[in-house]
């Protein structure tokens, strides 16, 4: 199998080198199109891309095509590509809010699977929500799916609106833990603790809880009610953000990750 990613950025790249290991490409090199020349000369020091300045010098031998750039890049990508297609080509993109259908209407092709991506990729620990069009099959989306695994773990969802309520958990989300631990850390600092101390602090009690989570059955509800005893201060602690509506506030925010991805893909 031959693969081709399109867009060499912070999630092209993550994703490229996670698929490069891949046992799909049967010992093949990851081909990677990029317009950047500084990013083409550090490409080129990586043993395992297959790098191209044009196109069209890779975009008709591929079989798989992930897209990932930026979504307003898109229209002017599709118009530069669109003569180097083949039928039987799937597309793989990773923007957000286009849709499957625009894609098809721009590109003129038919098989597309649609993604939703999020940071932890960089580091193994990524998810990935995906859907199709009809018309790829069974053994397709298992492709791309086993090339979606290789940054984490991928989630299959029964449509695009899926895709826009993934983008709200799972997209945005770990801005909204960076943000909780933004707090903590400021927190820490205040009461005395150095730079050093509250990033142990904090990312080892974050690491920790997550842990324990998976580790186990049981829900972040019943891991509340272990951890605080009536009247005591980790009590006190959640009693706090019940009354400042703290739960509320953070579903209120990932429905408007939501709703801004639905606005994005109209």
């Amino acid at each position: 199998m031959k693969v081709l990613v399109i867009g060499a950025g912070n999630m092209g790249l993550t994703y490229s080198e996670g698929m490069a290991q891949s046992s799909l490409l049967n010992r093949r090199k990851l081909m990677i199109h990029d317009v950047s020349k500084e990013t083409i000369e550090l490409l080129r020091k990586e043993e395992q891309f297959d790098v191209y300045e044009k196109i069209e010098d890779c975009l008709p031998n591929a079989d798989i095509v992930f897209i990932a750039v930026k979504p307003y890049h898109c229209e002017d990508l599709f118009e530069k590509i669109k003569p180097h297609l083949n039928d039987q080509q799937i597309f793989v993109s990773l923007m957000a809010g286009v849709t499957i259908n625009k894609i098809q209407d721009l590109l003129g092709v038919s098989k597309v699977v649609r993604t939703m991506p999020n940071l932890p990729a960089k580091v193994g620990k990524g998810v990935t929500s995906f859907t199709e069009s009809d018309t790829v099959s069974r053994v397709e989306l298992l492709m791309v799916r086993n090339l979606l695994d290789t940054t984490g773990e991928s989630i299959h969802v029964k449509d695009e609106d899926f895709i826009n309520k993934s983008t709200g958990i799972s997209g945005s989300g770990p801005a909204y833990i960076f943000y909780f631990m933004q707090s903590m850390l400021e927190a820490a600092k205040k009461m005395g603790f150095s730079d050093n101390d509250s990033k142990v602090l904090v990312s080892s009690t974050f690491e920790g809880a997550v842990t324990l989570f998976n580790d186990s059955d049981l829900t972040p509800e019943t891991w509340m009610d272990r951890v605080a005893s009536k009247g005591g201060t980790t009590r006190a602690a959640l009693d706090s953000m019940d009354d400042n509506n703290v739960k509320e506030l953070i579903k209120d925010a990932a429905y408007a990750a939501f709703n801004r991805a639905v606005e994005l893909g109209e």
